[in-house]
């Protein structure tokens, strides 16, 4: 299987986990998602009170300049080690 193939099915496998992930497992998914599918961040930071959206934008910061396809591969591994830990 390609790098996508395998991405796109993991992206497709953590949405069907039994149990939700804490915030900075999910935070973490989020930015290496992110960069894997849109690249180096490229919106401005949110307002101080939008607290969801200022931790999306740090965690998606976070991996700037990780290059997509090891953004991929970091997803990926992250991914299969909490489908292992919260089961699917």
């Amino acid at each position: 299987m390609s790098l996508q193939a395998d991405f796109d099915r993991i992206a497709e496998d953590v949405k069907k986990m039994k149990t939700r992930p804490n915030d900075g497992e999910l935070k973490e998914l989020y930015g290496l998602y992110k960069q894997s599918v849109v690249g180096d961040i490229n919106i401005e930071c949110p307002g101080i009170l939008d607290l969801k959206g200022k931790a999306k934008w740090e965690a998606w910061n976070l991996q700037k300049g990780l290059s997509k396809e090891d953004a991929m591969s970091a997803y990926i591994a992250k991914a299969k080690e909490l489908i292992e830990k919260y089961g699917i």
